[in-house]
């Protein structure tokens, strides 16, 4: 026969998850305390995910090869559906992205990039950004102040300065589950790139112009484009990039069940 604290412990590995004899103390860690050398060690994965960011001015700093080329290939390990690798990455840089940045910006002086809306329930978070990047804690530009404004959304099509402009795209015929493997593949791009000390911005309004980015970067009419991707370093002056949008609480989002 089990001991009391065997049978005990056989209970709680049978309902999925072992729960700790006493509830732990909830944490949170901010990006400035991810950030201290005294919060986490700087090559843990902890650290990357909590000190990732979307950088909005980006330094005309270059970006060394040996470094993209390891990020590179470090994500090419991430999980796809049946092994497809789906993602196809385009990266420009120098006087490509310089041509690309013309484009984009010359298309988006004559009409509004053709990006679906948010439904309804979740047109609050892209609102509540908004406030967040464009007031007092970001940019703090005053909502009547227009061409200030526009200003600052133009710089999106311009990869925020960045030197490198990379677009993430997946072929026309595939599904949900390989979006999906696409998006594991750009996260895990992203940490690795944390990880090295770059910044980074994924953008979907870049995707707005699609016959531009396929033009410009040589996109094969069957791929489409799903994201674009700044990268570089960032400019510590520019107050905006030290913002951090806000989390929900995990329970929110996660239903776990065991009955």
């Amino acid at each position: 026969m089990a001991s009391p604290t065997q049978s005990q412990e056989t209970q709680k590995v049978h309902t999925g998850i072992v729960k700790p004899e006493e509830e732990p103390i909830r944490r949170e860690h901010t990006l400035d305390q991810a950030r201290s050398e005294s919060a986490l060690p700087s090559d843990s994965l902890t650290h990357a995910i909590l000190t990732r960011h979307s950088t909005r001015m980006f330094l005309p700093k270059p970006v060394p090869f040996e470094i993209l080329r390891s990020c590179l290939a470090l994500a090419q390990h991430s999980p796809s559906n049946s092994n497809t690798q789906p993602w196809r990455l385009f990266i420009a840089h120098s006087a490509a992205k310089d041509r690309l940045d013309k484009a984009l910006l010359a298309a988006a002086s004559e009409g509004t990039p053709n990006i679906p809306s948010l439904p309804e329930p979740f047109r609050h978070y892209r609102t509540a950004l908004g406030r967040q990047i464009y007031g007092p804690e970001g940019m703090n530009i005053p909502r009547e102040d227009k061409p200030a404004h526009l200003a600052a959304v133009r710089r999106n099509f311009a990869f925020f300065g960045a030197p490198l402009a990379a677009m993430i795209c997946m072929h026309k015929d595939l599904g949900t589950a390989d979006s999906m493997s696409v998006g594991l593949y750009l996260q895990t791009l992203v940490l690795a790139l944390t990880e090295s000390g770059l910044d980074t911005c994924m953008e979907v309004s870049v995707t707005g112009y699609p016959e531009v980015l396929k033009r410009e970067l040589g996109i094969d009419e069957n791929l489409i484009p799903i994201s674009g991707l700044a990268i570089g370093y960032e400019d510590p002056n520019f107050k905006a990039n030290f913002t951090k949008a806000p989390r929900e609480h995990w329970e929110n989002h996660v239903k776990i069940l065991n009955e």
